[in-house]
């Protein structure tokens, strides 16, 4: 598992800046980070050898970066076929397609989601990710997915408490 030292580094760090986006209260923000966090998980992939979350990162970072620009429910479905389309291609294994759900899962709750309800997307794309990382042997990648499930909450709660629903 720790035979790929560079790779568990990008690893490691897409950890540190996937927790600081997902204590952002500010959506934009959290977009913003997630944007350089998947910038970062598309070479962490690469170094891993795992050419479908790879592929998924990278389609993540075009997503998020959209999604700082608009919300429209048609560029999401667009993407999602696209995402769809490409992964099936590409897809040689069951388990490839875990990044795949994520991201669709991710691209649905950027652009046609906010506030709580986003991050309870958020949630469920994470176990697909969480998934992904476990079955390539991730260690900062896997930890990150179980954090940012555990910071989610702890956000999505305080969103409640505030009566940000």
């Amino acid at each position: 598992m720790l035979d790929n030292p560079l790779g568990q580094f990008f690893g490691m760090l897409s950890f540190i800046i996937g927790v600081s986006a997902f204590y952002q209260r500010d959506d934009r923000k959290l977009k913003i980070l997630m944007f350089v966090l998947q910038i970062n998980h598309t070479i962490h992939f690469i170094l891993m050898g795992a050419t479908t979350a790879a592929l998924s990162s990278v389609l993540s970072a075009i997503r998020t970066g959209l999604s700082l620009k608009t919300s429209s429910k048609i560029v999401a479905w667009l993407f999602i076929a696209f995402t769809l389309a490409l992964g099936n291609y590409i897809a040689s294994d069951w388990r490839d397609y875990l990044p795949i759900i994520g991201t669709c899962i991710g691209t649905y709750s950027l652009f046609c989601l906010e506030g709580i309800r986003m991050r309870l997307a958020f949630l469920l794309g994470a176990c697909f990710w969480l998934s992904n990382n476990i079955v390539i042997g991730s260690v900062g990648g896997t930890l990150l997915e179980i954090t940012l499930i555990l910071v989610n909450l702890r956000t999505i709660f305080s969103l409640y408490r505030r009566g940000l629903v």
